[in-house]
């Protein structure tokens, strides 16, 4: 195995469950999420030489699963909607706690985005704006939000036992 393949596996085993948890955090949708990250895996396989020397090679993973997904949004957005979306939603990866991934698909797209990409990715608040593609003022409002409400709900569940 030359050293492009090796480096791009050791990425792949460390990076693809994180990646993952942010697209399922995103979409909702564990079967969509699984092929929108395996779609970006093989962009950045067949890129790696330019994602190799990224500053956050997983974000630019879950950057381009995101905009696949856009894209075929866009290209789908006049389709009727069969069923709800949250019917969609399966289990999270085993290693995702499950009360704190329930609550984080409860919240609005952009605040699932950016407590994804700062939780699962540990990405700064410049690096979480540029992944999503929007200002960092942005994403330091939605965090707050996002973590206001989010400890809204474990401080509910703590008071209840």
């Amino acid at each position: 195995m030359d050293n492009d393949a090796a480096a791009f596996a050791e990425f792949y085993s460390s990076a693809s469950d994180d990646c993952l948890r942010v697209v399922l955090a995103t979409v909702r949708d564990r079967q969509t999420a699984e092929d929108l990250v395996a779609e970006a895996f093989t962009r950045a396989w067949a890129s790696w030489r330019k994602v190799s020397r990224h500053p956050a090679p997983r974000a630019w993973v879950v950057r381009t699963a995101l905009n696949t997904h856009r894209s075929w949004w866009r290209r789908h957005q006049r389709e009727v909607m069969v069923a709800d979306v949250d019917a969609a939603v399966t289990e999270p990866p085993a290693e995702t706690d499950a009360p704190l991934m329930a609550a984080v698909l409860r919240l609005p797209l952009r605040q699932r985005q950016v407590i994804a990409c700062r939780l699962f990715l540990d990405l700064d608040t410049a690096q979480t704006a540029q992944t999503i593609g929007i200002a960092p003022g942005t994403v330091t409002a939605h965090l707050a939000s996002a973590i206001a409400t989010l400890r809204g709900e474990f401080a509910h569940l703590m008071y209840k036992e």
